[in-house]
């Protein structure tokens, strides 16, 4: 494996390893507190002593690229780390039953700490899932856990599974898909085929509540489940939310997020909560989506930067900063105090008429905007989190030439914005139907004329929430993701309004109807208010006196955020666009490179073990 192992270290950009001679010790069985039995693969580097171990606890197979990351590789780096098939998965008892992971996660812990190998403390490490079961044990385990290293994940999963009270059906079906073929062979084969061409079909076909048939030939009771609980706190989602309890976790925690990751805001969350415990964790966020490979680099590399520190006493690797954000549109690194910076101000932008943005009050007399929402012919997501996203960043003006999307743009700023922190709007609403959903980006408008989207997020409206005046008009409230981003001096900030982002958000039928069953569709007259009496804004928290990247504060460094153009037909890139990193081919080119060397090394392993 010593070739393998190098290749997908340097593509990874992982540190040297310690050793290249690890033994693997297959299917170790543990035994739960009901009887039921997980299997587990223990990786052990010879030649330094009795080392510390990481426990990794997975739904995607020990002998996965997953198990070959966080398995071999973090072993040679001076560590035992032990890789947990979750139960009902690869060839662990029981039934998988999602995110319910805190009684066998404690219990394992009993089960490594009656190993004479195990010496503890314990560390974790992981992303997404890997996460959650971190998450799931980490205040119950006190000192028994010595380091948590979790990655574009949260403490409870109900806030992205139904963000803004609408399923995230993208993520959710592909996700479903995923679970359902893993375990099928040929299974890479079955995911290439099912996710390009079978679920983009599957997406636009309605009841939701089936598709799980149409996704995996079969239906999946723990897709049913999401349909029949869909309150958070309703006791499927209350046993699988493990945020109340954060601030009592007492392992230092690293969390490595994505300015487009699907879990980012409740992430953020989780920092927020740890701080405001007096814990110290480290936060760094760089311009990644959900499977980005430049975040799976990042996060290996600094989580083991991060167990080496507190559980080995090295220091060496680790980033001294509590807080590291790339921001967008400058490019580079920034290390920081806090999160959000303390400094931050709150800038508001009103939606103005005609189109227009400005910090202006908005007019007495101003007529409201209008447009329509059909959900025969839903308003289409373009770039933005999802889970399966390569290039969340894209040319947003194809969207923005519908008739279903209001937009509007500030004129050219005279000087850098810099927004870090939270982003929100505040839009007036007059819908002929109760039922809607309200959708707000943001977007940077380059002078040569792109519209990249820099954050969004979506709001679903009932009879009762938000509440209407006796004019009709709904304030409604709405939690953009968080950002930090550059807005250059010549670029225009603009503002998107609609209805919907098909498929990464359920398009709302507007009948009221149980979404699991729905079937009629009843587009819907949007109004949205930019008088006086009614403003509709967007509020950015901005800093000032930010260094370029070109200061000594700023490390630019190359990442793997992926722009990609847009897929409709649009005039060719004007020489800006053409020169500007974001778009270069090359990253691309070297993701894909990256993501197939690491599949070839795990395909090779797979048949040589």
């Amino acid at each position: 494996m010593t070739l393998w192992s190098e290749i997908a270290g340097r593509s990874l950009h992982l540190p040297a390893p310690q050793t290249r001679d690890v033994v693997v010790e297959r299917d170790l069985e543990a035994t739960m507190d009901d009887g039921v039995v997980l299997l587990a693969d223990r990786y052990v580097p010879r030649g330094i002593g009795l080392p510390p171990v990481v426990l990794v606890r997975t739904p995607y197979g020990r002998h996965s690229i997953f198990g070959f990351i966080y398995g071999r590789l973090i072993a040679e780096r001076g560590f035992q780390v032990v890789v947990q098939s979750v139960r009902g998965t690869f060839g662990s008892g029981g039934t998988f039953t999602p995110f319910d992971e805190r009684s066998d996660g404690l219990a394992t812990l009993d089960w490594l700490e009656g190993q004479p190998w195990c010496e503890g403390p314990i560390g974790m490490i992981g992303s997404s899932y890997m996460g959650l079961v971190q998450w799931a044990i980490a205040s119950d385990a006190g000192d028994r856990l010595g380091a948590l290293a979790a990655s574009v994940t949260a403490s409870e999963f109900h806030s992205q599974a139904y963000g803004g009270g609408a399923l995230s059906l993208d993520t959710a079906l592909s996700w479903t898909f995923i679970l359902a073929a893993q375990e099928r062979r040929p299974a890479p084969l079955r995911m290439i085929f099912g996710l390009t061409r079978r679920l983009p079909k599957i997406l636009d076909e309605l009841p939701l509540g089936d598709l799980d048939a149409l996704v995996a030939g079969e239906e999946l009771p723990f897709y049913r489940e999401w349909f029949t609980q869909t309150a958070p706190d309703e006791p499927y989602w209350v046993q699988r939310n493990f945020s109340a309890n954060v601030g009592d976790v007492e392992a230092p925690v690293q969390l490595v997020g994505g300015w487009y990751d699907i879990f980012l805001p409740w992430l953020l969350a989780d920092h927020a909560a740890l701080r405001a415990a007096g814990r110290e964790p480290q936060l760094i966020v760089g311009p990644w989506a959900h499977m980005s490979t430049g975040m799976l680099a990042t996060s290996t590399r600094e989580g083991i930067a991060w167990l080496r520190s507190h559980l080995l006493g090295d220091d060496r690797l680790l980033h001294r900063a509590p807080v590291r954000v790339w921001v967008g549109g400058e490019e580079a690194w920034h290390d920081l105090e806090a999160w959000p910076p303390a400094d931050a101000r709150q800038l508001t932008l009103h939606l103005q008429p005609g189109g227009g943005l400005s910090a202006d009050a908005p007019p007495v007399d101003a007529q409201p905007a209008r447009y329509r929402y059909d959900p025969a012919d839903p308003t289409p997501a373009v770039g933005g989190p999802v889970l399966l996203a390569r290039a969340p960043v894209t040319d947003n003006r194809p969207l923005e030439s519908r008739s279903d999307v209001l937009v509007f743009t500030g004129g050219p700023l005279e000087e850098d914005v810099v927004a870090m922190g939270p982003v929100r709007a505040l839009i007036a609403l007059r819908s002929s139907l109760e039922h809607t959903d309200v959708f707000v980006r943001v977007c940077d408008v380059l002078p040569s004329g792109p519209s990249l989207n820099v954050c969004d997020a979506l709001v679903r409206l009932t009879p009762q929430q938000p509440p209407s005046g006796q004019d009709g008009v709904r304030d409604v409230a709405v939690e953009l993701w968080p950002t930090a981003y550059r807005f250059r001096r010549g670029h225009r900030i603009r503002v998107q309004v609609s209805s919907g982002a098909h498929p990464r958000y359920a398009r709302n039928p507007g009948t009221g109807e149980d979404p699991a069953t729905a079937t009629a569709l009843v587009p819907a007259d949007q109004e949205v208010l930019l008088d006086a009496a009614h403003p509709s804004s967007v509020v950015l928290s901005v800093v000032a006196g930010v260094a370029d990247g070109a200061g000594a504060a700023a490390h630019a460094v190359t990442t793997d955020l992926v722009v990609a153009p847009s897929t409709a037909v649009l005039a060719p890139l004007e020489p800006e666009l053409q020169e500007d990193k974001r778009f270069e081919h090359r990253l691309f080119v070297r993701e894909i490179a990256i993501i197939l060397a690491i599949v070839a090394v795990v395909l090779v392993w797979a048949t040589l073990r």
